[in-house]
């Protein structure tokens, strides 16, 4: 991608869609000044590294764009390129035999069968057993039926639905990370507990974890970024003051769950 065609489409793409600086800035909560840096490609005015990105997917997502090709484009544009892949360490350990491996498959193979076996003899045990016990509640006299223990039909009936579902619902564990353009001071807390309450040097990134919900407070609100479950979440507050934010599950499934309208 030649020079320029990053942010040349950046604003073509706003100017399409007849939505001003000033428009994506409150709904960004990004500051106009970078906003004009990315279209200008004038990346000395940004903070650089997740933030950049962050604005970048924070503005595709208000626009109705790609995320991810927004943020592809960006990377040619700005000429970052991934590190080279390790090399593999040659291992210089000769190898075993080969008749090692065939009986290691040999020895899961016996014990598959075994289980296999044990979970059919079990399965004929179990149904000799509920045969049994249906027929010796079919012999019953009606009245023993009716006020003694629960017949065998009764007593297999199976789990209702809703508490089988209710057992077998979970929820997802959160992990927040917090980085920082500058030091600010930050308050995380995490299910009601204090996590953090200190001021973060600037260029650090913190992660925390928590099953409900985060509430983060922050000094200097364009000055923190924060990322739930790996996806990038709105601002605490209005850049260059202080605000607060709740973040939990449903904030997650609106992030990845499509573009939020203005």
């Amino acid at each position: 991608m030649a020079r320029g065609n990053f942010g040349e489409r950046l604003k073509r793409e706003r100017e399409m869609r007849e939505v001003s600086l000033k428009e994506v800035t409150t709904a960004t909560r990004i500051g106009s000044r970078f906003l004009e840096a990315l279209e200008n490609e004038q990346w000395d005015k940004l903070p650089g590294g997740i933030f950049n990105r962050g604005f970048v997917r924070a503005i595709a997502r208000y626009l109705g764009l790609d995320e991810e090709n927004l943020l592809a484009e960006y990377d040619l544009a700005r000429g970052e390129q991934s590190l080279p892949i390790p090399q593999p360490y040659e291992d210089k350990i000769p190898r075993p035999p080969i008749w090692i491996p065939i009986l290691g498959i040999l020895a899961t193979l016996a014990l598959l069968g075994g289980l296999v076996a044990g979970g059919i003899y079990g399965w004929r045990r179990i149904a000799a057993h509920r045969a049994a016990k249906r027929a010796s509640s079919a012999v019953l006299p009606p009245a023993q039926n009716r006020v003694g223990a629960p017949t065998a039909a009764a007593a297999a009936a199976p789990e209702p639905a809703s508490n089988a579902a209710a057992s077998s619902s979970t929820s997802v564990p959160l992990d927040l990370a917090v980085s920082t353009s500058a030091a600010t001071r930050v308050r995380i807390l995490a299910d009601g507990a204090l996590l953090l309450d200190a001021e973060v040097p600037a260029d650090e990134t913190r992660h925390f974890s928590a099953k409900q919900q985060f509430e983060v407070t922050a000094a200097d609100s364009s000055a923190v970024l924060l990322e739930l479950n790996g996806r990038a979440m709105p601002p605490v507050g209005t850049p260059g003051a202080s605000g607060t934010i709740v973040l939990n599950e449903k904030d997650l499934r609106q992030a990845s769950g499509g573009t939020p309208q203005p």
